[in-house]
């Protein structure tokens, strides 16, 4: 059989069943239609009819990283909120801003997003913003993988919620099968539960599923509490969402009968966590032990740039595992193995790709990352899964290969142009900065 892309003489990072990761040197990944065909043992170039051929010696190949969460296009507002309460970052800055935007500000902005994103092995994104059209065209044109959302509130109406799942239906399964999309009212402070019953309407009719906010920190649960006697997973529960696939952000504000009540939903609701924008507007985390407990996903995500200012995922990962260390205050907590599971099979089973991303197998999506971990921040290399939660850099990762095409070789980027996307962002600075807090589009008061 012909293999379109050969990766040759790499080491692979394998799951076991066990979900002990471990490595296989000196092995070749044969792909063909975008999937992986087969793991062998290193062969001669010559002895296998490919296509092309990506020379990978020395470096270690691992499923491409998922950002189950994010505002790509945030990147424009990234360091202009710094030091300031949840309330002031949204009513001050956040939401002022972002009445700047117009839709080339998103479609610039998604290419800076996955400029940074691909530059640092991710090969995924759950993205949650405005101006999705221009988002998908970004992401085509990229050839990165995402499932994409149009935030929407109920102050804008019952129309606009029709024109984003007419948009849904627009783009599902854009760019060859890369985009997937699902309906995204923003949270249930900010959308009454008519509204949210409407878009479970359109996402079962769909047939998609739904990313919204939800008890991001304790405050909106106990605001939540307070003014209606219900949680906002409750209210998730009584409007009909956690019956589809649903993908919840943050979570922080999740308590105990929370948990339990989605314990019945863990089969198709995932939680992404985002743990450096937590611990810079001091939110709160995501109760990750007792919710996997009740068989719910766990994803690991950025959030926006303007919380978090950066799209890493390394830096979540490792960030989740010392913040559940500490938090537990038992360093055996989050063992190495069990953080590599969250960032690949746990996020690919929150976003509903259980199955065909997070993992390197037959069978599965060629989305892959080839590292270089001969620094000297990784030597002596005596455990290379301590290496990726704990040492190695976003500048490790060397090429980066999406539904089997290379998007990124040897840290060259093949699909973007890095400068010119840089300068037509800054060319737009000055006017996104402007902060008229009358011209905010929403009042944050969970």
């Amino acid at each position: 059989m012909t293999i379109d892309l050969l990766v040759h003489n790499c080491s692979v990072l394998v799951r076991g069943d066990d979900g002990v990761y471990s490595t296989l040197p000196n092995h070749d990944i044969h792909i063909t239609g975008g999937r992986i065909s087969a793991i062998a043992p290193t062969q001669p170039v010559a002895q296998l009819d490919a296509r092309a051929v990506v020379a990978a010696d020395g470096l270690l190949a691992t499923p491409g990283l998922i950002n189950t969460h994010a505002h790509t296009p945030m990147v424009l507002f990234r360091g202009i909120a710094e030091d300031v309460s949840v309330n002031r970052w949204f009513n001050e800055f956040i939401w002022p801003v972002e009445s700047n935007l117009t839709a080339e500000d998103v479609y610039w902005g998604m290419l800076l997003g996955l400029v940074e994103m691909i530059e640092a092995g991710v090969t995924t994104v759950a993205d949650h913003y405005f101006f999705m059209d221009e988002a998908a065209r970004a992401v085509s044109e990229a050839g990165a993988r995402a499932l994409l959302g149009w935030a929407v509130f109920a102050s804008q109406g019952y129309a606009a919620l029709d024109a984003t799942a007419a948009w849904v239906e627009r783009w599902q399964g854009g760019a060859g099968g890369r985009i997937r999309t699902w309906m995204a009212p923003h949270a249930p402070y900010t959308c009454d539960d008519d509204f949210l019953r409407a878009t479970v309407a359109h996402a079962r009719r769909l047939g998609v599923g739904i990313h919204i906010h939800a008890a991001e920190d304790p405050a909106q649960t106990a605001s939540s509490l307070a003014k209606r006697g219900v949680t906002p997973i409750q209210v998730l529960e009584q409007t009909g969402i956690l019956e589809l696939p649903t993908l919840i952000a943050h979570g922080c504000g999740i308590l105990p009968e929370d948990v339990e009540l989605l314990r019945a939903y863990g089969g198709h609701v995932g939680v992404a966590h985002c743990p450096k924008t937590y611990l810079k507007l001091a939110s709160g985390l995501t109760p990750i032990r007792p919710l996997q407990g009740a068989g719910v996903a766990i994803g690991l995500g950025s959030d926006g740039a303007a919380s978090n200012n950066t799209l890493n995922i390394w830096e979540s990962l490792r960030l989740m595992a010392l913040t559940q260390k500490f938090t537990a205050n038992d360093p055996e907590v989050m063992p190495l193995h069990a953080a590599l599971d969250i960032a690949f099979t746990g996020s690919a089973t929150a976003i509903g790709m259980a199955g065909a991303l997070g993992r390197l197998a037959p069978g599965y999506l060629a989305d892959i990352a080839l590292i270089d971990l001969s620094g000297a921040h990784n030597q002596p290399l005596h455990s290379i899964p301590a290496a990726l939660v704990y040492s190695m850099q976003a500048a490790d990762v060397r090429t980066v290969i999406v539904d089997g095409k290379v998007v990124m070789q040897d840290r060259t980027l093949r699909t973007l142009d890095k400068a010119e996307i840089i300068a037509q962002v800054n060319r737009s600075m000055a006017r996104l900065a402007q902060r008229v807090p009358e011209r905010r589009i929403q009042v944050y008061n969970p």
